[in-house]
């Protein structure tokens, strides 16, 4: 067990050295695997590989990123940005709230944090500027429209997450559905409530927008919204109503992304080549750090690790709560040094027997820790989100102030985890009614 205490910390000195995720844990995992299994190490190796690669439910992945690419791409962003702004707009910080409002819709119709974020934050960011919206106000609410992309279904995390645990992917999107909801009002209440404080500064471009008319705003509705909700609809209820698995229910998202964008006149040999593109190398990371993370495990668990948390708890004698509470630590921890791909490969295959056994609802369980990790997005130093905005903000955007942005909505992420661990049936509830109706 002394090989297995080691680890981790190993895992996060090469981490913070600067060596890629995927590479750290190859690197630890053959190190381990050497003192386990002596000249056997690599088959065992080349084993968790091929488990990780013929996994049929992370096939799903490459569809869903597919999704996402074409829709970025498909001009519906733009389309449905404006409907937002035409709506939402009169509202207390009304270009926020619209913000919130389309990061939630792409949240569900890719599934893929950074690429919601970097698109929505590519349009509201000069709106919200023109508007004189403060930075700090800006960066918040683009990151955590963003992060919307792990609560909100259909999620990569919650597929990736499902698999490891061996459960129901659509019972574990089912139980994101209301604390994915609950957020996002949650979110909007708050930018209202600043928005009637701090109201910002009345343009020009407020005055237009609200004087179009109303035959104007349902034309605009019914050709941006109207679309992207019937392949929300058709993704998740197919998924739902059990007549789709995961893959095939990602592969009619994609289908439909592609139908929308020829139907915007969007499609081009150049924008499949790039949204293709962009699939095999997102795709590729995420896989790549799947199978590594399950040579990771493996080989912790073949020098004692799994005995090595289950003695720990029962050291320190924690009940139930205790128990989730402490889970839910190491997740958030770990989501200042790891992605979300090794956070959830790590922590699933170690926690899910205990949860298990303790007579824990894992889908209770999986939601909240789903949402400590879309909180670890937000949270500094080594926010995702925070580096995929800096990524595209203006040189007068701050560090700083995108920091300072964050703290009242990871303050409204927590409270949503309240919610859910002291109120189960918000999580439970819906899917014992919908998944496989």
């Amino acid at each position: 067990m002394s090989v297995a205490a080691l680890m981790f910390p190993l895992l996060f000195l090469f981490v913070l050295a600067g060596i890629p995720i995927a590479l750290s844990l190859t690197i630890v995992s053959a190190g381990a695997g050497l003192l386990a299994f002596g000249p056997n190490v690599f088959g065992q190796l080349y084993g968790s590989f091929y488990s990780a690669a013929t996994n049929f439910i992370l096939a799903a992945i490459p569809m869903f990123v597919l999704m996402g690419a074409v829709l970025e791409r498909s001009g519906i962003a733009e389309r449905l940005f404006k409907v937002m702004q035409i709506w939402l707009g009169r509202l207390p910080g009304g270009l926020a709230v619209a913000t919130i409002a389309m990061g939630a819709v792409f949240a569900a119709a890719a599934g893929v944090v950074g690429a919601v974020e970097v698109m929505i934050g590519m349009m509201a960011i000069p709106a919200m500027q023109r508007f004189r919206y403060s930075n700090s106000l800006i960066s918040g609410t683009i990151c955590a429209g963003g992060s919307l992309g792990t609560m909100i279904p259909p999620s990569v995390i919650a597929v990736m997450y499902a698999s490891l645990a061996q459960m129901s992917v659509g019972e574990l999107l089912a139980g994101m559905m209301l604390p994915g909801l609950v957020m996002v009002l949650l979110f909007i209440a708050y930018l209202m409530v600043h928005g009637t404080l701090w109201p910002p500064e009345r343009t020009e471009l407020q005055d237009e927008i609200e004087d179009i008319s109303l035959a104007e705003k349902l034309r605009l509705t019914i050709t941006s919204l109207v679309p992207i909700v019937a392949l929300i609809f058709a993704v998740l209820g197919s998924l739902l109503a059990g007549v789709a698995s995961p893959t095939e229910a990602a592969s009619v998202g994609a289908v439909g992304a592609l139908l929308l964008c020829v139907a915007y006149g969007r499609f081009s040999v150049t924008m499949l080549r790039e949204s293709l593109q962009i699939t095999v190398r997102i795709s590729a990371m995420i896989l790549l750090i799947v199978a590594a993370g399950t040579m990771f495990m493996g080989t912790f668990a073949a020098n004692g690790g799994s005995r090595l948390i289950r003695s720990s708890v029962e050291a320190v004698g924690m009940g139930d709560a205790g128990i989730i509470i402490f889970f839910l630590l190491i997740v958030f921890l770990l989501g200042f040094v790891l992605d979300w791909t090794a956070n959830v490969l790590i922590c699933v295959p170690l926690f899910t027997p205990i949860i298990r056994q303790t007579g824990i609802d894992p889908v209770w369980f999986g939601t909240m820790v789903i949402i400590v990790i879309q909180t670890s997005y937000l949270t500094p130093p080594m926010a995702s989100s925070i580096f995929y905005l800096k990524s595209i903000a203006p040189p007068d955007m701050t560090y700083g102030q995108m920091c300072r942005g964050v703290v009242p909505f990871i303050i409204l992420q927590i409270l949503t985890l309240a919610l859910v661990a002291f109120y189960p049936p918000l999580s439970t509830w819906l899917p014992d009614q919908i998944v496989g109706f």
